[in-house]
C-alpha cells in the first residue's frame, strides 16, 4: 500500500513565493504517489474568509484540486492562523475537513491528529484567546464584516500575537507532555502527530522502546518538511525547490 503524507505549518504568504513553489512541486510530484495527504493546519499565514483568497494563492489551490481529482484524498485540519477556512474553499479544492483532534487509522496504527495548539496548556493567555476566536457566533459576525474591516482586524491580531510571543519563554509555547499523554489515553491511540510548535522531532512518550510516539511535523519557513508513514513506521522528509 502506498505511504501516507502529512505536513503542517507551511504559512503560505504572498511575501514568500519560494515556499509556494516547493509546495506546488510536492503536490504535483511526490504527493501523487501517496495513499492520502493530511495537512494539519496553518497552510496559510492568515485567512480572513473564503471570499478573500489572494490571487497569488490560485496556483496552490489549483494544485490541491488537481491532486484530489487524481484520486489522492486530501484532508485538512484547521490551524491557529487559518481556522476560518470553510466549506466554500473545501469544495473548491476537494478538501475533506477534519475536526481537531481527529483519530484515524494509518497503516495498522491508531493515530490522533491535531494542529497542536490545544496541547500548549501552559500558555494560559493563548488558550483564553483561542476559545474566543473559535466561538462560532463570533466567527459568523466577523465573516459578515466588510472585507477591509476584516483585513484591518486580522493585521492587528497578528501584530498583537507577535508581540506576545516575543515575551514568552519557549517552554510555555511548547506541547505539554502530560496533555499529550492524556490525549493519547482518551483516543486509545498509539501515535500523536501535530504541528504548531515548529520543533520537528519524534518523541517517545513512555520511555525507550515504548510504542507511543509524539511526532512534531515542523514548519516550512526555510524548507518544506513532511512525514511519510507506511507499515515500517514514520519517515521525516525535507522538500526543496527544483
Amino acid at each position: 500500500m502506498p505511504a501516507t503524507l502529512l505536513f503542517s505549518d507551511v504559512h503560505l504568504s504572498p511575501a514568500r513565493p519560494a515556499i509556494q513553489d516547493i509546495l506546488i512541486g510536492l503536490l504535483q510530484g511526490e504527493a501523487r504517489r501517496a495513499a492520502a495527504v493530511y495537512i494539519l493546519g496553518d497552510l496559510f499565514e492568515y485567512w480572513v474568509g473564503d471570499d478573500m483568497v489572494p490571487p497569488e494563492f490560485t496556483p496552490v489551490l489549483d494544485a490541491v484540486r488537481a491532486l484530489s481529482a487524481a484520486g489522492v484524498p486530501v484532508f485538512f485540519q484547521h490551524g491557529n492562523r487559518d481556522f476560518l477556512i470553510g466549506a466554500a474553499l473545501a469544495r473548491r479544492c476537494g478538501l475533506h475537513l477534519l475536526p481537531d483532534p481527529a483519530v484515524v487509522a494509518l497503516h495498522g496504527r491508531r493515530v490522533v491528529l491535531t494542529h497542536g495548539d490545544l496541547l500548549c496548556t501552559a500558555d494560559v493567555g493563548y488558550q483564553r484567546f483561542r476559545r474566543v476566536v473559535h466561538h462560532r457566533p463570533l466567527q459568523r459576525l466577523f465573516l459578515a464584516l466588510p472585507r477591509a474591516a476584516r483585513s484591518r482586524i486580522a493585521a492587528g491580531l497578528r501584530a498583537r500575537t507577535q508581540r506576545a510571543v516575543q515575551g514568552k519563554p519557549a517552554a510555555v509555547m511548547d506541547v505539554d507532555p502530560v496533555a499529550a499523554r492524556a490525549l493519547l489515553d482518551r483516543s486509545h491511540a498509539d501515535w500523536l502527530i501535530h504541528g504548531h510548535t515548529h520543533r520537528p522531532a519524534i518523541h517517545r512518550l513512555d520511555g525507550a522502546g515504548a510504542g507511543r510516539l509524539r511526532i512534531d511535523l515542523g514548519d516550512w519557513y526555510r524548507e518544506g518538511r513532511g512525514l511519510w508513514i507506511d507499515e515500517d513506521g514514520p519517515r521525516p522528509m525535507t522538500f526543496l525547490a527544483d
